[in-house]
């Protein structure tokens, strides 16, 4: 196995006040089987290291909430864009566009891609210190209606196979760039305590610079991570 680079339903979920506690809800349902479990990830649970942060969020909770119900997914693929990494959106240092990436890790980075698709990611590193993971694909678990109706499509391993897609299931925009991705709010990261499966890892997909660095990750064999299959074994 190759080594990455070392580092340079619609129905409404009622929340408790403290995200950090257990949420015991038989809402909350994969396709067999009851999650039982749900808190608010706390920021000293994440590493501090932008390719560790990538390979962490693989089986974590994304959660979507709006006033009219939540819409959630396992987190299957995600990709590390590090610190000095020439493809990352802070090579060239922080910007007004950008400045997202240099918050704390744990904070929400939203750029329009190719001015059609809005993609999602986590800063990663300390504060002033610009990285980020993007968010490639979620395994869509609760508001399944929700998501349909933001995407146009009944097919549910298509709505969220893929970050421009993942950003319209959960109408994400430039409107919660730079928001506590650990504090309880519209968007936040949350664990069930379950393990996400075996981890892949391979290249990123869809960039030129950097581009045979293995810092994509993916739950192998799962059907709702994105790109080509010679990519995902």
């Amino acid at each position: 196995m190759d080594e990455w680079p070392e580092r340079p339903n619609t129905s409404v979920i009622h929340l408790s006040q403290d995200l950090r506690a257990p949420i015991w809800s038989s809402e909350w349902a994969d396709t067999d089987t009851t999650i039982a479990r749900l808190r608010l990830l706390d920021r000293a649970e994440l590493p501090v290291d932008t390719v560790r942060l990538a390979r962490f969020l693989i089986g974590k909770m994304l959660v979507r909430k709006w006033a009219e119900g939540v819409a959630a997914g396992r987190i299957v693929e995600t990709e590390a864009y590090g610190i000095g990494d020439p493809a990352g959106h802070a090579y060239r240092g922080i910007t007004r566009r950008n400045r997202a990436l240099f918050l704390e890790r744990g904070h929400a980075y939203i750029y329009l891609a190719y001015g059609t698709s809005f993609m999602l990611n986590v800063s990663s590193e300390a504060p002033s210190v610009g990285a980020g993971v993007l968010i490639r694909a979620i395994e869509p678990t609760h508001g399944l209606a929700i998501m349909q109706r933001n995407r146009g499509t009944e097919r549910v391993r298509d709505l969220a196979r893929g970050p421009g897609r993942l950003s319209a299931a959960l109408a994400i925009d430039r409107r919660l760039d730079g928001i506590d991705l650990c504090q309880a709010g519209p968007l936040w990261l949350g664990s069930d305590g379950r393990a996400p499966g075996k981890i892949g890892h391979s290249k990123r997909i869809g960039i030129t610079r950097a581009a045979e660095s293995p810092l994509r990750f993916y739950v192998r064999g799962n059907r709702f991570v994105s790109g080509p299959q010679v990519l995902n074994r």
